[in-house]
């Protein structure tokens, strides 16, 4: 959403590709060439030829984003002109500037992207094709691109990214991926090379490039191998016992119902595997786990790392307490420390109407806490069994892991449509037929278990 004042003139955004001024259209020159100020990274200014673009030339400073609005004020006014990489709407400049001034304040002009370039050149169709950016991201987010026989284009930070990403696919699992450096895309310069991961020996070439993956898992490899869906298996987190187990975490995943955009509160993260596989349903889903145990939350780091999703932030602290000022969630999972006096009702009051709140327990004592809040708000309480086979003697029987409960719930939205109908009583909730109460269930015994 725009937070500045429209500007009296709309801002060019304008494409540039590698190969410079010679691969602009006629309509990104004439916005150039008319432009009093020109604003962009130091390598785009210096593709524009001076006599043609005498406007400014003024460098984004570091940060950029802090910097878009304080630079759009002190030039309003002036026929502005912004430089980009390939097409600025793709991971680009033109994303910043639309939230900020708004998308009819701009005229964009777009460059084919270098995701656009590279499927050319590889004959990869663009709608098949997986791309990750690591430009101002941690390589580990390709973690979770990677699937036996998938195609993926990383978006390189620099020179030395490919080998970054030879060495994670060797820790993955994916040495034998093939991988495609192509450097300079569109210009006379452009290069390409290749290379198994698992014997990947080039140095570092063109800080200007794109890394094409073609990905091999290697069926030897120790790392277990991972799919799509949440319900991991155990293995693939490191943990002290503390781990939602696969099965009961998959049940869990279904009824928290991530959705592409949604936050998520993982209370009691414990090896922050909730919070995880929340996060690998879609790029973006956010979540925050909270852990008090200095330890775990240093765990659910490595984990998330590990897993593809580094951009999971961890909160060292006990529940309510630590979980003031975090943003509002969409969904709120509780996997530890239930009977915490407030911690539900603190949860509750987080979610705004249609929000969803999970709680998973093995105690007495919580469950008793999850049927009261059941009689009173609704929702599903359920039980959850797991056994496994293992072997009795010479035969084989089953081995029953401790049963979960798991109380899953919608907020309502508040209802306006209609008045309370004569025969309604009071306090009466529609969907359970069961009188409301406003006394809390009184508890003081802290709950350690997890799931």
């Amino acid at each position: 959403m725009s937070s500045a004042p429209p500007l009296p003139r709309p801002v060019s955004v304008v494409g540039l590709g590698a190969d410079g001024w010679a691969g602009l259209t006629a309509a990104a020159r004439s916005a150039l060439t008319g432009a009093e100020v020109l604003i962009g990274g130091p390598r785009q200014l210096d593709l524009l030829p001076a006599g043609d673009c005498p406007g400014e030339r003024v460098a984004w400073p570091s940060p950029l984003r802090p910097a878009v609005p304080k630079l759009m004020a002190e030039y309003a006014g002036l026929r502005i002109a912004v430089l980009a990489s390939g097409d600025p709407m793709f991971y680009g400049i033109g994303r910043a500037l639309a939230e900020e001034l708004g998308p009819d304040a701009l005229r964009v002009h777009p460059h084919p992207s270098s995701v656009s370039y590279a499927c050319a050149r590889l004959g990869w169709p663009v709608e098949d094709t997986e791309v990750v950016t690591v430009v101002g991201r941690p390589v580990a987010r390709l973690a979770a691109a990677l699937y036996e026989g998938r195609r993926v284009l990383v978006l390189s930070a620099g020179a030395v990214t490919p080998n970054e990403i030879a060495a994670l696919l060797r820790e993955r699992g994916f040495g034998p991926s093939r991988m495609r450096v192509l450097e300079q895309l569109g210009s006379e310069r452009e290069d390409t090379y290749e290379g198994r991961a698992e014997s990947w020996d080039h140095a570092p070439g063109d800080p200007l490039n794109v890394v094409a993956v073609e990905c091999r898992r290697d069926g030897r490899s120790a790392v277990p191998r991972l799919g799509a869906t949440p319900g991991l298996p155990d293995s693939a987190y490191e943990h002290d016992g503390q781990l939602t187990k696969r099965h009961v975490r998959a049940a869990t995943l279904c009824a928290l119902a991530p959705a592409p955009g949604e936050l998520l509160w993982d209370i009691g993260g414990g090896s922050g595997s909730i919070g995880i596989e929340w996060m690998r349903t879609h790029p973006s889903c956010r979540a925050v786990a909270v852990e008090r145990v200095p330890e775990r939350a240093a765990r659910i780091t490595r984990n998330a790392a590990a897993l593809g999703v580094p951009g999971l932030r961890v909160v060292t602290g006990a529940a309510p307490e630590a979980l003031a000022g975090l943003p509002a969630p969409d969904a709120v999972f509780i996997g530890g420390g239930l009977t915490a006096p407030g911690l539900l009702d603190a949860a509750w009051a987080a979610l705004a109407p249609g929000g969803r709140l999970v709680v998973n327990t093995v105690t007495l004592e919580s469950e008793a806490v999850l049927t009261e809040r059941y009689r009173r708000h609704g929702g599903d309480l359920v039980k959850l069994a797991v056994a496994h086979a293992v072997p009795v003697g010479g035969f084989t029987g089953w081995r029953q892991a401790m049963p979960v409960t798991q109380w899953s719930v919608t907020k309502p939205r508040p209802r306006t449509d209609r008045p309370a109908a004569a025969h309604e009583e009071p306090g009466k909730t529609e969907q359970t037929g069961q009188t409301g109460q406003t006394e809390e269930t009184e508890v003081t015994a802290k709950d350690q278990e997890t799931t």
